[in-house]
């Protein structure tokens, strides 16, 4: 290691160290490299796999049955591939069925809306609910919101802004004059300032990720239903997240539809709605992780991890987000399992339940594995979407990073020049899997991948279905993986745990990054390694953010 921490520091931190995977010495790619290389490219089966997971058993809400008839069909799956699996128990989570969504505009004209339940909403028992609507007003204080609050009773409340316009920005960017787009990117901040905050509308209550603590207020106080929106910077994308809704629906409708319900409640149109849900609250389900075991031959107490998420948001089929992470995994294990079927090292695959709630399902496994932390030789973490992989992240671990430039300057030239290595890093701070791995200072390597305009079609959204897909990209990390997992289980050395100083890291980027930023952090880098959190092992409502 250098002697001094500031040029240690400058010489990790992903900001300023850029070493592509093109610059390293290549060195003669092994047969088994060579091989899972051409098996993947003459017999995927991502395709099929992918139509199964995505088309026939669709989204994975955790609690919902369709996640465990899921984990039963992974469990099944990786039999047949003659590798060893099992579904885990990690604890209970609210259980929920999703029917169908029927909502129209019946007055003053009909229209078919499009929009959704929120995941773990109530449904109207399948009976038509015809209702008018009314916008949540501006409120001096708390008290004048609870003064109003009656009137809710029996109407659909609209819970969102309607955005001045759907257009996403792009192309206002390119066909709008510089006035015009200005104009219109201070109407669309003055609309989210208005309503995405802690404080809605001056209420002193929260939307969260969906109705939050002010939807319980309009439970309570007999709304017919909330209506909210969520709109991405696309053509008709919606964020699709939940409620904690007792009694009361809340729905989500597409920008477009969702602005014309506005415009005519605040003009005094007076439209009204037909809701027609079909949904059933469960209570307290238990929740599982999938996992996958090609046992080591020689080193078996020494693990690599296969990491992904299995559960979704279920606003559609849960495609990129994170089943392509998912297929990536399911299939390198495959072609782990023809090409190297005894290796050196224990291969686990990981498919998490819960990651979308916080990570529970990986937090969970490291608890009760304390085998794998211990004997972790690398961890591999794909979870942004369908591209190919770009970029791996460094784990904050000085050795690690010695490790990884030697299993990359072994693959074939175009995986080489594909991605980019930046070196140890920074440990992984949260918002993926590799986080609960990470925070005990472990090498878990995060997988970037191209962005295939994930954050505004198919993250989260009413648009994350098969057909987004790319699978010669997915065919290329389902490679690569495979690729990385037998490198790291021939490696004849143990990654060791030393880390960077974070703290002299972030002084060394002080002088040219941002003033002091979020706690724990200088500069908006972090100064401390990341804490591990408990996994919670029953529901943890989130009403306040």
């Amino acid at each position: 290691m250098t002697k001094n921490p500031i040029l240690a520091a400058i010489a990790t931190i992903a900001c300023v160290t850029t070493a592509s995977l093109a610059q390293v010495p290549a060195a003669a790619t092994s047969p088994v490299v060579s091989r899972i290389w051409s098996f993947e490219k003459d017999s995927s089966q991502t395709e099929r796999l992918s139509h199964i997971l995505f088309d026939s058993l669709g989204p994975r809400l955790t609690g919902a049955p369709d996640l465990k008839r899921a984990n039963d069909w992974l469990v099944q799956t990786y039999k047949a591939f003659g590798i060893e699996a099992k579904n885990e128990k990690i604890g209970t989570w609210r259980g929920w069925r999703r029917g169908y969504s029927h909502i129209d505009l019946v007055s003053p004209r009909v229209r078919s809306l499009e929009g959704t339940m929120l995941g773990y909403s109530p449904g109207t028992r399948k009976k038509d609910v015809t209702a008018s609507t009314i916008i949540l007003p501006r409120f001096k204080d708390s008290t004048e919101f609870v003064k109003w609050l009656p009137n809710v009773k029996g109407k659909y409340v609209l819970l969102a802004g309607a955005l001045p316009t759907c257009r996403p920005r792009d192309d206002w960017a390119t066909n709008a004059t510089p006035e015009s787009k200005a104009r219109m990117d201070s109407l669309r901040d003055s609309v989210a300032k208005e309503w995405i905050s802690r404080n809605v509308r001056g209420t002193g209550y929260n939307l969260a990720l969906g109705t939050g603590d002010l939807g319980l207020r309009m439970d309570n106080a007999g709304a017919a239903g909330m209506i909210t929106s969520r709109s991405k910077d696309g053509w008709g994308t919606i964020e699709i997240f939940e409620t904690y809704n007792k009694k009361t629906p809340a729905v989500a409708l597409s920008c477009e539809d969702y602005s014309l319900v506005y415009r005519l409640t605040e003009s005094g149109m007076k439209p009204r709605i037909t809701m027609n849900l079909d949904a059933k609250l469960l209570g307290e389900q238990p929740i599982y992780n999938t996992v996958a075991m090609i046992r080591g031959s020689e080193k078996p107490d020494e693990y690599i991890v296969l990491s992904s998420h299995f559960d979704s948001w279920d606003g559609s089929s849960g495609a990129t987000d994170n089943g392509t992470g998912t297929i990536t995994m399911l299939e390198a294990m495959r072609i782990l399992k023809t090409v190297y079927p005894h290796p050196k090292r224990t291969i686990i695959a990981g498919h998490w339940a819960g990651e979308e709630e916080g990570e529970v399902g990986s937090k969970a496994f490291t608890e009760d594995h304390p085998e794998v932390i211990k004997g972790l030789q690398a961890l591999f973490n794909q979870d942004n979407g369908t591209g190919r992989i770009t970029r791996i992240g460094g784990a904050g671990l000085p050795n690690a990073a010695e490790h990884m430039t030697q299993w990359l300057a072994v693959l074939p030239p175009e995986l080489q020049a594909q991605a980019t290595y930046r070196g140890p890093g920074m440990p992984a701070g949260g918002g993926s899997d590799d986080f609960s791995f990470a925070c005990y200072g472990l090498p878990a390597f995060g997988l970037g991948a191209l962005n295939w305009d994930y954050g505004n079609y198919t993250w989260h959204t009413n648009r994350d279905t098969y057909d987004k897909i790319v699978f010669d990209d997915l065919k290329s990390n389902a490679a690569l993986t495979a690729m990385l997992a037998y490198e790291a289980s021939e490696d004849p050395t143990f990654i060791t745990r030393e880390r960077i100083d974070l703290a002299a890291a972030a002084a060394a980027r002080s002088a040219q990054a941002t003033p002091a930023g979020t706690f724990g952090r200088r500069g908006g880098f972090p100064t401390t390694w990341p804490a591990c959190e408990k996994a919670p092992r029953e529901t943890m409502p989130r009403l306040t953010r």
